[in-house]
């Protein structure tokens, strides 16, 4: 009896097994059905929203388009009304002429006319609104500018190597090179005989044998500007005119060299050395606004400085020694070109860091776009630490290589220099006469 119930037990255990069974297996179907219904829903779904997705992605694309086909309308209306302008000035120039560029690393020479013009363009006239801000700021130009340091110091390599003055031509460049040296005294002792003393060495910058040996005529050969503190302009104007020389006096203003004064007492130092006779005034920018990236603030009081230097010329010096990068140094060439500079500069010769030939080739590259973008010329002072004939054939090799010989005048090419007048004297006096003067035939100052 008992065996038999334990088998009715367990015949039922099995039954249920198999029913259990036979449920789940039927559960798995209903499950993989359902699934597949999920899935087919998502299909019927997800169409729709990469439809969407697609359609919204398109529209901004669209509008993308929109907005730089716009842009670039705009841009072509300003180069439009530059041009406009410059024909006006000049009916000579001509629109190709003002917008051609060429693919080659070296400007194609231009003729005395293109010259002549493109010369009187540069230079201030009484309405100095033309001159201001020439070319409307444009940030997203300055903003999307970047440099390439290493390509940078891979072509100062190349020009070094290959591309070097040959000793036959020397006499002919360092000669030129003098014409284009702003004498400069910015001591703390200058005083009217100091300021006398310069403007006798900017007049006749070699001694009278030298010149005879080199045939030049007596007065010829003069250096592009003198350059003094505003306290000074009207003594260096007396001396120079004492002396019948036909050299600009530059004055260096705006706090110089550190700019850390209000943007009053600034643009008052500028007007109070225009007023005394001078003729180009030395500015230095805010480095504050351009280690911010504050590009359109530095835009406005450049714009200002260059209000209140009238007709003198204004050369904007960068102080690239505390711009901290090439980019930052290339941004603000940029931006001081549109303030309309008509030079700009690399340091005050204060700082550690001034002039080298890596950081004088981006700015170079800067004017070269800039030129190119809008027909307007702006020249380039290298300043500080130039003291050797070698240093100056080295930037007027740089000069001729990025910019074209148009470049290497007085009325683009400034030197900033005291010492450097000595060594071309005795450099000279080497070609001329087989060997250098003793030291007693060489001025001491």
């Amino acid at each position: 009896m008992n065996s038999n119930n334990v088998k009715q037990k367990d015949d039922k255990k099995l039954n249920t097994t198999k029913e259990d069974k036979e449920t789940t297996d039927e559960k798995v179907p209903r499950l993989r059905k359902s699934s597949l219904k999920v899935k087919e829903n998502e299909k019927n779904v997800n169409p729709n929203r990469e439809d969407k997705t697609r359609e919204r992605i398109a529209k901004e694309k669209k509008d993308a388009k929109q907005t730089e086909e716009k842009r670039r309308t705009e841009e072509k209306k300003e180069r439009g009304k530059i041009s406009k302008a410059v024909r006006e000035t000049n009916p000579k120039t001509t629109p190709n002429n003002q917008n051609k560029s060429t693919s080659s690393i070296l400007p194609k020479k231009m003729s005395s006319e293109e010259t002549e013009s493109k010369s009187q363009m540069r230079k201030p006239t009484k309405n100095i609104s033309s001159k201001v801000g020439t070319f409307s700021k444009d940030l997203g130009w300055v903003n999307r500018s970047c440099v390439n340091d290493q390509a940078v110091k891979n072509r100062v390599q190349d020009l070094l190597s290959s591309r070097l003055i040959h000793a036959d031509q020397q006499v002919e460049w360092l000669a030129r090179s003098i014409q284009c040296i702003d004498l400069t005294t910015l001591a703390g002792d200058d005083c009217p005989s100091n300021v006398a003393r310069l403007c006798s060495k900017a007049a006749h910058p070699l001694s009278d044998d030298l010149t005879k040996a080199l045939q030049i005529k007596h007065g010829l050969l003069t250096t592009g500007a003198v350059c003094v503190y505003p306290a000074r302009v009207a003594d260096a104007c007396l001396g120079l005119e004492r002396l019948g020389a036909n050299i600009p006096v530059a004055s260096v203003a705006t706090g110089f060299p550190t700019g850390q004064t209000s943007l009053k007492i600034r643009l008052e130092e500028i007007e109070f050395a225009v007023a005394n006779g001078a003729k180009e005034i030395d500015i230095v920018i805010n480095r504050e606004l351009a280690l911010s990236q504050n590009w359109g603030e530095l835009y406005n009081e450049l714009v200002e400085m260059r209000k209140a230097c009238g007709e003198s010329h204004m050369k904007s010096i960068l102080a690239v020694g505390e711009l901290c990068n090439l980019t930052n140094i290339y941004k603000a060439s940029l931006v001081a070109m549109m303030a309309g500079s008509d030079f700009i500069k690399t340091s005050t010769g204060k700082e550690t860091v001034n002039a080298t030939l890596p950081i004088g080739l981006v700015m170079c590259r800067a004017i070269r776009a800039y030129n190119r973008k809008t027909g307007f010329k702006v020249g380039f002072k290298p300043a500080g630490g130039i003291r050797t004939s070698k240093d100056v054939l080295q930037w007027m090799t740089l000069m001729k290589e990025e910019l074209g010989d148009d470049y290497l005048t007085p009325d683009l090419f400034r030197i900033g220099a005291s010492a450097l007048l000595n060594d071309i004297e005795r450099n000279l006096a080497n070609h001329a006469t087989g060997g250098y003067f003793l030291a007693e035939k060489m001025p001491m100052a």
